[in-house]
């Protein structure tokens, strides 16, 4: 009894604030986030479904990324989307449309367009600089996603060209990988909701293979961005990132 009283003492003499306190900051749990969702190349094969208000369409693509500066996407399927290209380099975006035959460069207003109809943006596609390098985190809570316990994130953005200047995020307390996310506008307005799902273990890191991007501002249930396969840390030939291979 008096082991059970002297450990209910020390219980009351811990204050308040520190009780259910992380025993990380915000900005590691950022940088262990960092670690699972980024990597200096990437080969990815994915499927986008995009859910319309009157049907659901299947969209299949082939993606090289490399850094945050370069990245290459080639549409296999369907026979409609079939041969698009698109280029990434630095802050410029050049689409390639094989049945006008046709390289056209996307910029300023017209990267917040809508991919193939999806829920997703260019700006959304052209954003792969780690959460750290543009955000500012605040842990402000725990909350339970799908029976994972979460800590509840609040970040703001510290840079002027952040595609979203404040997001919240639910990051997985034992995996570091989010599992829900929220994006707002500088005006507060929540823009897009996304939830990520199946989460598996790659090459030793957490990372989902199924994220639902939701823009509130339309109707629908959303579009999943489904990962079939992808490599981490690949060499990727150099001629992959060039205006040529948009016509190749």
């Amino acid at each position: 009894m008096r082991n059970y009283m002297k450990i209910w003492l020390l219980v009351l003499l811990i204050p308040s604030n520190l009780m259910g306190q992380s025993q990380f900051t915000a900005e590691e749990i950022l940088q262990k986030v960092d670690e699972n969702m980024s990597s200096n190349s990437t080969i990815t094969e994915s499927k986008m479904v995009i859910h319309g208000r009157r049907n659901t369409r299947e969209v299949v693509s082939k993606g090289y990324a490399e850094g945050n500066e370069k990245a290459f996407t080639e549409y296999l399927a369907p026979d409609r989307e079939k041969g698009t290209k698109m280029l990434k380099l630095e802050d410029k975006l050049w689409i390639y449309n094989p049945s006008t035959d046709r390289t056209i460069q996307l910029s300023g207003h017209m990267l917040r367009q809508s991919v193939m109809g999806s829920d997703l943006s260019y700006e959304d596609l052209m954003e792969d600089r780690k959460l750290t390098d543009i955000y500012d985190a605040q842990i402000t809570g725990e909350e339970v996603i799908d029976s994972r316990k979460c800590w509840v994130l609040e970040l703001n953005a510290t840079v002027e060209d952040a595609s979203y200047q404040k997001r919240k995020t639910w990051v997985d307390q034992e995996r570091f990988v989010p599992l829900k996310e929220e994006l707002y506008a500088k005006s507060g307005q929540l823009l897009k909701q996304i939830t990520m799902k199946n989460v598996e273990k790659i090459d030793g890191r957490w990372y989902p293979k199924n994220v639902n991007y939701k823009d509130v501002l339309k109707e629908g249930e959303g579009t999943d961005f489904i990962v079939l396969d992808i490599q981490f840390k690949p060499e990727i030939p150099e001629y992959i990132f060039n205006k040529a291979s948009l016509k190749r």
